[in-house]
């Protein structure tokens, strides 16, 4: 299986799709947002979705987000049975302040699987979760909790 991460806009999720199809290998889009729940470009994830399904027939296999903090995306998620999979960022700054730091933000690790908690119990379809960056060892302990706490 190909593992498209951190994907920008649609366009470029639509690329990797086709060439992945053409191929025959199942794929995983992951999209990244910003602080709004939206793709960089502005466009909501649900439209990006749509827009890569819709471009191929609905080949990838499921959907992510990547490489934003639950509090920019756990209200996006609604009604989007197609995202399966969250790999998160410890941090709750936006990517313009995460690239402009000075020192690693590691956010908390019991509030991100409170977090974590939440959208389990929300998206009851999500199955492939993990961390982004920032996040190490105590993160993916208490996503793991979270994973029980909401099983």
């Amino acid at each position: 299986m190909i593992s498209a991460l951190t994907m920008n806009n649609a366009d470029e999720a639509i690329g990797v799709t086709r060439a992945a199809q053409a191929a025959g290998i199942p794929v995983a889009v992951s999209f990244t947002v910003e602080t709004d729940g939206a793709l960089p470009t502005g466009q909501s994830l649900k439209d990006a979705i749509a827009s890569v399904d819709e471009a191929t027939g609905g080949y990838p296999a499921y959907f992510m987000v990547n490489c934003a903090h639950p509090t920019h995306f756990g209200a996006a998620l609604a009604g989007l049975g197609r995202v399966r999979g969250l790999r998160a960022n410890a941090s709750m700054c936006s990517h313009a302040e995460l690239d402009n730091a000075e020192e690693l933000d590691d956010g908390d690790p019991e509030a991100l699987g409170r977090q974590f908690e939440e959208l389990i119990r929300d998206n009851r379809q999500l199955s492939v979760l993990g961390g982004c960056c920032g996040t190490d060892h105590r993160h993916i302990a208490q996503i793991g909790r979270a994973l029980a706490q909401a099983a």
